[in-house]
This record gives structure tokens, C-alpha cells and sequence, in this order.
């Protein structure tokens, strides 16, 4: 997604209801001089990307998000990730750059993926739990 894209999608987000090319339009004008015809062309765009939907109103449009911010940003680093050659080391290196409050929120979605019993008997052996889902053993520490 591009600069622009990105500011637009911030306010459907934001708003998280239907949306006219008039009002993203007018909410962007606050921060920089932008055109009617660039701000519907921005959405026509998102709409072929498949990050809006749209419905028909009279000769407009509304759009609304198709997805999250989060599932956004969690294809994101997915993707990221699955371009690395070494993942590993990838994971390693995105976990450096973590602040301590991020490295926390980490561990609290570990905990949600897992559920609850896996995180109780990873935290009460401090060893690896065995995935039911993959078969196999993965580190609880």
C-alpha cells in the first residue's frame, strides 16, 4: 500500500462504517491540497486490490474496509517474513528491535494462539509442549 492509500485507509479504519469519496476527500483537505478525482481514484484502486468494498448510492459510492488494521499489518510482516531466506534469523532480528511493552503484547498473543492449556503446561515445565495440531514439540520458554 502505498503513502497516499495508507491515509485513506486510515480514515476507513478509523471511521469503521461506510465512507463517500466526498468525506475522505474533505478529512484529507485538512492535512494537504488533494483532488476530488485523486481521492476517488485511490478508492477505485483499494477496491481492485480488494482492500474496500463498495455499494452504489445514487451516482456515488460508499466504501468500507474489507479487513482489519491489524490483519493488514499481519499480512504484512507475513509476508515479510516468507521473502526472508533464513527465518530464523529474520524473527530473531524483528524480536531485537521489539520495545519491552511490544515484546509483552508479543507474549500475550502467544498466549491467546496457544490457549490456555498449552501456555499453563508450557509455563509449569519450562520445556517444550507438544503441538497437537503439528505433532510436533515447540519451546515454551
Amino acid at each position: 500500500m502505498g503513502e497516499l492509500e495508507d491515509a485513506v485507509m486510515t480514515r476507513v479504519w478509523k471511521w469503521n462504517r461506510p465512507v463517500t469519496v466526498r468525506e475522505v476527500l474533505e478529512d484529507l483537505q485538512q492535512e494537504r491540497s488533494i483532488a476530488y478525482t485523486t481521492v476517488m481514484t485511490v478508492l477505485d484502486n483499494l477496491h481492485q486490490k480488494g482492500w474496500v468494498r463498495r455499494e452504489a448510492e445514487g451516482r456515488a459510492y460508499r466504501y468500507e474496509a474489507v479487513s482489519t488494521r491489524a490483519a493488514y499489518a499481519a499480512a504484512l510482516m507475513n509476508e515479510a517474513w516468507q521473502r526472508s531466506d533464513n527465518p530464523a534469523a529474520a524473527l530473531v532480528a524483528f524480536f531485537g528491535m521489539m520495545s519491552p511493552q511490544q515484546r509483552e503484547a508479543l507474549r500475550d498473543a502467544m498466549r491467546v494462539v496457544q490457549g490456555p492449556e498449552e501456555s499453563a503446561e508450557s509455563q509449569e515445565s519450562g520445556g517444550p509442549v507438544e503441538n497437537p495440531a503439528s505433532g510436533s514439540a515447540e519451546d515454551g520458554r
